[in-house]
């Protein structure tokens, strides 16, 4: 549950999305779950903030930052059309931290053979009591299905969690996820993980 920081590109760039493909979508979940987009200013970047100061988070995000930093991060995000940042609550809690991204607007880009319209996710569930009961698979299952809903020429959601993270890999593979390969990034080996809209989704 990595995040991949994101690599902008422009339209006469190799492998960039034109804008015809729209930013991310915001994911619609149902109940008990919420989605909303995190802001920028607030009290957003706190709360984000101390989540990454989690040691379960910190672990693999390695975003430790100063909220200042976070009030930047935000506020990039949502002036772009690479990443959404999203806060996930339930049963009206605040609950995770989730990015959801266009991989052709990624770093992650150059490793798989991606499609204009493949959508990535990132996710911190912020409290270490949230962890180990299942709430992450299940979640992880939810946001799937809401963005292949939300982008009908999505056809496969993908995630890149480092090797080493055994409860990641163990939620996204209960989610639904399929393994498709290892990736080499600046920061970490990943597993590349794929949710496919149908079998021949999957990348070849």
């Amino acid at each position: 549950m990595t995040p991949a920081q994101p690599l902008r590109q422009d339209e006469d760039q190799p492998g960039a999305v034109g804008a015809a493909v729209p930013g991310p979508p915001l994911p619609r979940l149902g109940d008990p779950w919420s989605a909303r987009v995190a802001q920028a200013r607030g009290s957003d970047p706190d709360l984000v903030r101390g989540w990454m100061r989690s040691p379960h988070v910190e672990a693999f995000w390695h975003q430790a930052w100063p909220r200042e930093r976070w009030e930047q991060e935000l506020a990039g995000h949502l002036a772009g059309d690479a990443v959404l940042p999203v806060l996930i609550g339930r049963d009206g809690r605040p609950f995770a931290y989730v990015e959801v991204y266009r991989v052709a607007r990624d770093r992650l880009a150059a490793h798989y053979p991606h499609l204009p319209h493949d959508l990535g996710l990132h996710i911190a569930i912020g409290e270490a009591s949230r962890t180990g009961h299942g709430l992450g698979r299940t979640l992880l299952r939810e946001l799937a299905e809401c963005l292949l809903t939300a982008d009908p020429a999505c056809t496969r959601v993908v995630a890149e969690p480092d090797v080493t993270n055994a409860p990641s890999l163990k939620a996204f593979a209960a989610a639904g996820f399929r393994h498709a390969g290892e990736v080499t990034l600046p920061d970490k080996t990943a597993a590349l993980l794929v949710r496919p809209r149908r079998e021949e989704d999957m990348p070849r």
